[in-house]
């Protein structure tokens, strides 16, 4: 039986990728800085042998606590999902915010990679949740597009390091999912065009396929994210650009 860690986890893609993972006998350990959810979320899982371990990842204690027990408590695999971002115009949201989002989304996801990778070993992987507006751009969140971009060249970079090792470094970048990741970041998921909308079962799913094919160092989730990568190609940048800043929730 494989285990697994998932930060992030009391929601969202981290609990739904948890509970489909324990479906196929994982042995699963959530974590997120709410004990309250973490509790409810254990007891959607099939299966026994789950663990919760509570930790707010912008504290900076809580975060060394995670780290000691990566390099510690073996895991086969690490899924680094914690992340947030909020919408708006640059300098008309708080700066101290946008800079907290900063180090949850790149310093912890770089300390927690950096334990589960000291003892990684043939077989194991990480996967660290990027996004498909690293590929791309978002007007109105910027900031958060700017911390997905970090997140895909470093695991993209961290998977040529280690494939020699047979240990897989994956960066999964899922486009918008109806979450509450929106709502979380002052915004709704009807924000956004109904066409561009993936479900958090469905982006789970191509998470958990991904992880059992082991073998990407890049998988966009979804073939209209696919696509229209793929048509950005034949486009200059301004234009890409202005694309996505017709359908941001901020205009």
């Amino acid at each position: 039986m494989k285990k697994i860690l998932i930060t992030g986890a009391s929601g969202g893609i981290g609990l739904e990728t948890a509970r489909q993972l324990a479906s196929r006998n994982y042995q699963v350990t959530l974590v997120a800085r709410n004990r309250e959810k973490l509790n409810a979320a254990i007891k959607t899982l099939q299966g026994d042998g789950h663990h919760i371990l509570v930790a707010d990842l912008t504290d900076k204690e809580d975060l060394q606590k995670l780290a000691t027990h990566l390099r510690t408590e073996k895991y086969d695999v690490l899924i680094n999902n914690a992340g947030a971002g909020v919408y708006g115009k640059f300098t008309e949201i708080p700066l101290e915010g946008q800079l907290s989002n900063m180090h949850l989304n790149m310093d912890a996801l770089v300390i927690l990679s950096y334990a589960f990778l000291q003892n990684a070993q043939k077989g194991d992987t990480l996967i660290n949740i990027a996004s498909l507006l690293a590929h791309s751009s978002l007007p109105g969140g910027a900031v958060y597009a700017g911390t997905k971009s970090f997140v895909a060249n470093f695991s993209e970079s961290l998977w040529y390091e280690f494939k020699s090792k047979g240990v897989l470094v994956m960066g999964f970048n899922p486009g918008a999912t109806n979450s509450d990741f929106h709502t979380n970041a002052g915004g709704h998921a009807s924000d956004f065009p109904k066409f561009v909308l993936s479900s958090v079962p469905d982006v789970a799913r191509e998470l958990v396929t991904a992880l059992e094919r082991h073998r990407k160092p890049r998988v966009v989730q979804g073939w209209k994210n696919r696509l229209m990568l793929f048509g950005f190609r034949f486009l200059n940048r301004k234009s890409a650009v202005a694309i996505m800043g017709k359908i941001s929730p901020v205009r």
